[in-house]
């Protein structure tokens, strides 16, 4: 039988790379795109070997005109068949806020964390054709909820980002099933010191915070959920059930 196919966007590191190592050992074949030179971190690479995975990297700026579209059709090219699997990872997250914010910040947010997305999702099923239901899964933000003043043009892109998980789902039908998670803090900066990770931890409604391998463990029910479409499922600790005054970096 010929291994289901998954396309991961901002797949070879943090949390895409997790993402794609999970999705290895789930029998997958993987297309990943970023923008760096291809090579795997330790633990995707691990994954990838031990797996036997047929996969390939796609060097690409999705944020560039024609950039979704033509991802699409190179790895459809490249494996001979459509993906089974669509993970709309790659982000762009800046740190702007209102009195920075402009249209220039706008633009480079939504090209990346809305507009790649919606055009590889259109792609995707416009290609798959009638009878193929691929899954699409977006990863949004538990931000999305209970925003606050920081990275307003990321929040902003998320939000909408999140709510195109309702609109694509109902616009494509039986065509494909749309979704998305919104994870909490899964893979801290170096910024972060662990007194503080502990704060965090503690603020959060569960008492912890979740990790990236939480985030693959809704992505694969995604994957497989036949009968979900619309639905974001938040992975954060219950983080989006309180208001947080700043960016948990500030707290």
């Amino acid at each position: 039988m010929t291994r289901p196919l998954a396309l991961v966007t901002g797949g070879m590191r943090r949390l895409g790379a997790v993402i794609a190592a999970r999705l290895a050992d789930a029998g997958y074949d993987l297309a990943l795109t970023s923008h760096g030179d291809g090579r795997a971190v330790a633990e995707l690479a691990a994954a990838l070997e031990r797996n036997g995975s047929d996969w390939k990297h796609f060097a690409a700026d999705l944020a560039a005109d024609g950039a979704p579209e033509k991802i699409m059709a190179d790895a459809i090219g490249h494996f001979g068949r459509v993906p089974d699997l669509l993970v709309n990872n790659a982000a762009m997250f800046g740190q702007d806020g209102w009195e920075t914010l402009s249209a220039e910040t706008l633009d480079a947010h939504f090209r990346l964390n809305l507009f790649a997305p919606v055009l590889l999702s259109r792609a995707l099923v416009q290609a798959a054709g009638e009878g193929v239901r691929p899954a699409i899964v977006h990863i949004v933000d538990q931000h999305i909820t209970n925003p606050n003043g920081d990275q307003l043009s990321y929040t902003l892109s998320k939000q909408a980002l999140a709510a195109s998980v309702r609109s694509l789902a109902a616009a494509f039908g039986e065509r494909a099933r749309v979704n998305g998670i919104a994870p909490g803090l899964v893979i801290p900066t170096g910024e972060y010191d662990d007194a503080q990770m502990e704060r965090l931890n503690g603020m959060m409604p569960l008492g912890s915070l979740p990790d990236a391998a939480a985030i693959a463990d809704a992505l694969l029910y995604l994957a497989a959920a036949e009968h979900v479409t619309g639905q974001i499922i938040f992975v954060d600790g219950g983080a989006h059930l309180r208001s947080y005054p700043r960016d948990f970096l500030y707290l």
